[in-house]
């Protein structure tokens, strides 16, 4: 699998521009990293957003009080329309409304639905299921608001990206015995799903950009493991996942995460649930945020864009 060009000249230019020193990510205070991540993301994002999409910063229900979040409208909307509510990536730990704001414009862009961007709290101030019970209540709130916020309740749909495909798999699950709260979709982009057993590409994959010591960084600060009900956070595990939304997932061939993206698409068809699974495999894990490296991610927002509206 050969790595796309662009990425390889970035990746190769970060490497020579870090510290010989820079110590493990692990060491470093939470809030350093999350301002790295953050400054590093959106200067990736500054030449391909689409400044045509307008957005609206406002607070939805969270499980322990309100929680930030922004709405992304394209041009020509009409109300009341599709929306996706979304959750960023980054390990439970790291990424926000910044991190993420580009890629959310290229989605609304593409698909002519509104996404609502959702700032959950993060771990480890906050660990399971405090992310996970967020995302929840800020899609109940989604669709309880819908008129408010100019949306079709028939037409709701969840997605996120790494950690937030995860929190997305989980909602979809939660939701399904909900008679009133029917999703309609759900998007799944190179997600972290933990299955029972390791995958060949977690075992062999150690980055690019996703590296093994950020993966039980993140994993230990979430705290899973450490809650009686942490199994709820490994939604490959799931018993049964017959019933759910039909589900978009998109892998990258450069990723430790893409093997178990793969069967998970693969396990919601066997459950009888329709699952489309894209794979890229010349990018890398985060590529959706990384606009500006490489014209792939542009083009690979356009394919999620258009299953989303086909979909929603």
């Amino acid at each position: 699998m050969s790595l796309d060009p662009h990425f390889e000249a970035h990746l190769t230019q970060e490497a020579a521009a870090a510290p010989a020193d820079m110590p493990p990510v692990h060491a470093l205070p939470v809030e350093m990293v999350r301002a790295g991540y953050r400054a590093q993301r959106m200067a990736q994002n500054a030449r391909t957003s689409p400044s045509e999409v307008e957005t609206r910063d406002l607070q939805v229900a969270g499980a322990d009080g309100p929680v930030r979040a922004r709405l992304y409208t394209p041009p020509g909307y009409a109300e009341p329309g599709a929306c996706l509510v979304y959750f960023h990536g980054g390990g439970f730990v790291i990424g926000d409304l910044e991190t993420h704001d580009a890629h959310c414009r290229r989605l609304a862009l593409g698909s002519d639905a509104r996404i609502l961007a959702v700032d959950y709290r993060l771990a480890p101030e906050f660990p399971f299921p405090a992310g996970h019970d967020d995302a929840l209540a800020a899609t109940r709130w989604v669709f309880d608001h819908a008129g408010d916020i100019g949306v079709d309740p028939a037409r709701i749909g969840v997605g996120g990206d790494s950690a937030g495909g995860n929190l997305a798999a989980v909602v979809s699950i939660d939701l399904r015995a909900d008679p009133v709260r029917r999703l309609k979709y759900q998007v799944l982009l190179y997600p972290a799903l933990w299955p029972a057993e390791e995958t060949d590409s977690r075992k062999e994959r150690d980055g690019p950009v996703l590296t093994r010591a950020a993966m039980e960084w993140f994993e230990a600060s979430l705290g899973a493991d450490n809650h009686p009900e942490g199994q709820r956070a490994y939604p490959a595990q799931a018993d049964d996942l017959t019933g759910l939304p039909p589900a978009l997932v998109v892998t990258a061939g450069h990723d430790p995460l893409e093997h178990e993206g793969r069967d998970y698409a693969r396990a919601l068809m066997d459950a009888g649930v329709p699952a489309d699974h894209l794979h890229y495999s010349a990018l890398v894990h985060d590529f959706f945020i990384m606009g500006d490296v490489s014209p792939a991610v542009v083009l690979a927002a356009k394919d999620a864009a258009a299953a989303i509206r086909a979909s929603l």
